[in-house]
């Protein structure tokens, strides 16, 4: 009787630990990864009132210069002065945090793609760096980079 006991405490032991291990290893970094969004009723109406892939980006991209400010544009916004994609969404912020809002990315896919892309990246675990490399890799066929 005390050889069944042992044997089915032995069991128990295991299954727990194997669910433990399956549990931890199915726990991704994308879980662990928490993307800032700037609330839609601080935008600008015409955000607003896009399609939600537009306000997203909007929300994002505007929230996250320490991310944007590094990943180029490929639209050819470089002629009007953008240095990154960071600029197709905000063209200034007061030195009170005011952000002024650039309407460019309202009208392009381009930015919008890029900008959807790197947060996709980002919730995936993967590094601003690489979100960049995948980003001239895979953009660059539509004009030169942005960033000087």
């Amino acid at each position: 009787m005390i050889s069944k006991t042992r044997k089915f405490l032995f069991l128990s032991i295991i299954v727990v630990l194997l669910a433990t291990a399956i549990s931890a290893c199915s726990t991704s970094k994308s879980s662990q990864v928490h993307l800032y969004m700037m609330p839609l009723d601080k935008m600008p109406a015409e955000v607003q009132s896009a399609p939600v892939a537009v306000q997203e980006a909007y929300q994002f991209a505007s929230i996250n210069p320490d991310i944007m400010n590094g990943i180029p544009c490929y639209c050819g916004c470089g002629n009007i002065g953008h240095t990154s994609n960071y600029d197709c969404y905000v063209s200034d912020v007061d030195a009170q945090g005011n952000i002024k809002f650039d309407n460019h990315a309202l009208g392009c896919s381009i930015c919008v793609d890029i900008t959807k892309d790197v947060t996709r990246m980002l919730k995936e675990g993967k590094t601003p760096a690489e979100a960049r490399t995948y980003v001239d890799a895979t953009y660059a066929k539509y004009g030169p980079s942005n960033i000087p």
